[in-house]
């Protein structure tokens, strides 16, 4: 690929998450984002790094954790130019682990259905804020939940969903929990809890406050969190560790559009199903193109298409904020078939 053909498409990825994903959820990473689509000179820069470290959500929270939240594009750029070196630096070693626990209420509705006690393992855990559905609160639009404990110890989700969504009556019962995660990040550390709390956009300062309670929970907790690929040893070693009278429930979101070759896709999709005894695949349509589902499909720009064991069972926001069923499907406690 040409040094021009790499721009444009660098440009071409700006623009869509300009207009995808920060439209209507964050007017300053949209505007910043757009003005970057159109910057030869910023765009430049950006080229320069690593592909993987090219996304529009990681370039803008490291600089508003080094800079803060700028006024304007103007600024934006000047202090950009100024300072690429040191935004750099921490973009070489910093990740999007956007660990979002508001998430778990797209999984209530599948997790409480399922026979219970359940072992949850996620993939791609971050800090492991999404192991703890159980110790969250959820507000739907015709049900509450809650957890035991102090009001004002815990956070309460704010879920969308649509009529048709059957929900849950209470929380479920979890026996064990674990994570997988290239580069696992403590909640307890303070300078860890800080970059998590930068990948919340601007804007989101009720979700920030929401995260700040589960990061609270979790590093009181400390869950297992194993440093290791999704395709190497680990994850199966991880799964024969969930007691055998549980139900093992893997689960992920917005992790496979980072394998980039579809085989190692189906690999994972593979593998997950021979280990587990319920998948939930929540991730951008067309990620699993045997799933049948593309972004044209989608009913808003940037929803996400949650599957249970490879059949397609709602459509979600990639922060929990509403989940829709797409149609009515077999019942999910018939397909949950227990380990040998």
């Amino acid at each position: 690929m040409t040094v021009d053909a790499e721009r444009n498409e660098l440009a071409s990825r700006y623009h869509r998450f300009a207009v995808r994903e920060a439209c209507g959820r964050s007017p300053l990473y949209e505007h910043l984002a757009m003005s970057i689509s159109e910057d030869a000179e910023v765009l430049g820069l950006i080229s320069a790094l690593p592909q993987p470290k090219q996304q529009p959500n990681l370039l803008l929270a490291v600089y508003r954790h080094l800079f803060g939240v700028p006024s304007n594009y103007s600024e934006f750029k000047r202090v950009l130019l100024k300072r690429f070196d040191a935004v750099r630096s921490i973009i070489l070693r910093r990740s999007t682990q956007t660990n979002e626990p508001g998430r778990c209420a797209l999984l209530l509705p599948v997790l409480a259905k399922l026979p219970q006690p359940l072992a949850l393992l996620e993939v791609g855990a971050s800090a492991g804020l999404c192991l703890f559905p159980d110790r969250y609160g959820y507000e739907y639009p015709s049900r509450s939940l809650r957890p035991c404990g102090e009001d004002n110890s815990y956070p309460v989700f704010p879920c969308k969903a649509a009529a048709n969504i059957q929900l849950p009556e209470t929380l479920p019962q979890i026996v064990w929990r674990a994570g997988l995660d290239l580069n696992p990040l403590d909640a307890g550390d303070k300078d860890e809890a800080a970059w998590l709390e930068t990948l919340v956009w601007p804007e989101q300062v009720e979700r920030r406050h929401r995260l700040r309670l589960a990061l609270g929970i979790v590093a009181a907790e400390r869950p297992t969190i194993v440093k290791g690929d999704l395709l190497g040893p680990e994850f199966a070693a991880l799964c024969l560790q969930a007691p055998q009278d549980a139900t093992l429930v893997v689960f992920h979101t917005a992790v496979l559009a980072y394998v980039s070759n579809n085989g190692d896709r189906m690999g994972f999709a593979d593998q997950v199903s021979a280990l587990s005894d319920i998948w939930i695949c929540n991730e951008a349509p067309g990620v699993m193109p045997h799933f049948g589902f593309s972004s044209a499909d989608a009913p808003s720009p940037g929803a996400f298409l949650l599957s249970v064991n490879n059949q397609p069972t709602a459509w979600t926001d990639p922060h929990g904020a509403w989940i829709e069923t797409i149609t009515t499907a077999k019942s999910i406690s018939e397909g949950a078939v227990r380990r040998d």
